[in-house]
């Protein structure tokens, strides 16, 4: 009977252990909580690195997070939704702009706040966009010297 007490034991601590290990990346993917949120859209020439659930920051703050992309056939950019935190009010003449943590880092959406004293409203599109840097092509370009003028 001490050797079932003792596996009982054990397999109780490590369930707890696993419980508390899911309830942990529950809170650190935001899934706990019911954030409210306001739609934005922008249009960038290359999404490159950006995936649904991507970062939205302002001033290195996570602000929010991509909520779709889709891809427009007739203009041929990548459409992005953004779902903005909504006690965020960025103003209208804001950019946004798809910036890299690093080499080795992913990608987000960083936001440039601008100067106007109006704000987006919920549904507004973001016209002022920067698309992703291919870093390859820029390796590329330093490498071979293409744009260099003599």
């Amino acid at each position: 009977m001490r050797e079932n007490t003792g596996e009982v034991i054990t397999g109780a601590a490590v369930l707890a252990v696993a419980v508390a290990f899911g309830f942990y990346l529950a809170q650190a993917a935001g899934l706990g909580q019911a954030a409210q949120s306001y739609p934005l859209s922008a249009s960038f020439r290359s999404v490159e690195g950006i995936h649904t659930g991507t970062d939205i920051r302002l001033a290195g703050v996570k602000i929010g997070s991509v909520s779709d992309i889709t891809l427009n056939p007739a203009t041929f950019r990548g459409e992005t939704t953004l779902a903005v935190n909504a006690d965020i009010a960025i103003p209208n003449d804001s950019a946004a702009v798809i910036a890299s943590e690093g080499l080795l880092g992913g990608n987000f959406i960083e936001i440039v706040p601008g100067g106007s004293l109006d704000n987006y409203n919920p549904g507004d599109e973001i016209e002022d966009t920067q698309g992703a840097v291919s870093l390859i092509s820029l390796l590329l370009k330093f490498v071979t010297g293409e744009g260099e003028t003599r």
